[in-house]
């Protein structure tokens, strides 16, 4: 069986789908919303790679070496946000992050 682009594609919109749904079914927790995120950049990066591996052009490959540097960077970042969270309201639940506000 050979994979052809049509499976990438088909594998990236199923990714990108559960990540969309995820976000809608579940906005209690953080974590779980920061990897949906994390999943929709994958599945871009799935488009990416095929149509470079179609084209053979090494563009598509350079532009997912930055959406994973970026997204490195944002799972950083949301888990440091994440861990002060914590420490100020002793959970991690969407709903409760209206009394942080100033």
């Amino acid at each position: 069986m050979i994979i052809t682009t049509a499976h990438y594609l088909v594998l990236a919109a199923v990714l990108f789908s559960l990540a969309v749904a995820g976000i809608f079914i579940n906005r209690k927790n953080v974590i779980l919303l920061l990897m949906c995120i994390e999943l929709m950049l994958l599945a871009v990066n799935f488009n990416f790679i095929a149509f470079s591996r179609m084209w053979n052009d090494t563009l598509g490959q350079v532009f997912v070496f930055f959406i994973l540097t970026v997204a490195a960077a944002e799972a950083a970042i949301g888990l440091a946000i994440l861990v002060v969270l914590f420490r100020n309201t002793r959970s991690i639940n969407v709903e409760e992050l209206d009394r942080l506000k100033g």
